[in-house]
């Protein structure tokens, strides 16, 4: 029987999620909250609460430009590729706060499993230095529920091999074009993932972002695909969430 999600998944905005797992792990996906134009007040300094761990998938300043002050505020760890890890170094970030590892790899966090998956898409950090590659996360809950965390990226043949390992219960894509996968492309993501439910992410935060939801509900709607459509603030609790 397949596990169910027990946790609660809030989107902060942009790509920025907070999971809290159904044992009380805090883990946040990116780090875009307090310079997000559209996270929500409440949400923003002391508001986002505890974090136990922050994973962050590439170098860009609308994915990392608050990790650093929610790590010292929290004292969270902080997880991604070697080269971003290094850089977070150099900004502050105690060593033994850091996980570094790469694509392929799997790490383990207070009973999650979090496996490195590739992403197509740059990565510098805000500074201008080489950051390493942009990546995904898969990220295994407690009770085997598995969530595709896709970060920025386009649609890729290999995702078909990240289905086939993971059969991801739910995937977090991005939907907003210019910059990643538009609905059409994220449609097809979603065809070669065999996933059937969806959050889309990437959207609708500065204007080239044009991408929605119902674009993409409409486009996958022969394949029963569960599309939930937060907004800022909202938050993900389970497949019983509107669709």
């Amino acid at each position: 029987m397949a596990a169910t999600f027990d946790g609660t998944l809030t989107w902060v905005g942009h790509s920025t999620f907070l999971l809290e797992t159904g044992s009380g792990t805090r883990v946040l996906l990116e780090g875009f909250v307090d310079s997000c134009p559209t996270t929500p007040e409440q949400l923003k300094g002391d508001g986002l609460g505890d974090l136990d761990l922050i994973l962050v998938s590439h170098g860009h300043a609308d994915h990392v430009a608050d990790v650093v002050a929610h790590q010292q505020r929290t004292g969270a760890q902080v997880a991604g590729i070697v080269e971003l890890m290094g850089w977070f170094g150099s900004q502050g970030i105690a060593a033994d706060k850091l996980i570094d590892f790469n694509k392929g790899g799997t790490i383990e966090f207070a009973g999650l499993r979090i496996t490195m998956v590739d992403a197509k898409h740059t990565s510098s950090t805000p500074d201008g230095q080489y950051a390493g590659e942009a990546a995904g996360f898969v990220i295994e809950l407690e009770n085997g529920y598995t969530i595709y965390f896709a970060g920025d990226t386009t649609v890729f043949g290999d995702m078909h091999i990240i289905g086939e390992l993971y059969s991801p219960d739910l995937a977090l894509l991005p939907i907003g074009g210019h910059y990643t996968m538009d609905p059409a492309l994220a449609a097809k993501a979603i065809e070669i993932l065999h996933v059937k439910h969806v959050i889309g992410m990437h959207w609708g935060t500065f204007p080239p972002l044009r991408g929605r939801p119902v674009e993409l509900r409409e486009l996958v709607a022969p394949l029963s695909v569960h599309v939930h459509e937060l907004q800022p603030g909202e938050a993900f609790t389970g497949v019983a969430a509107p669709v």
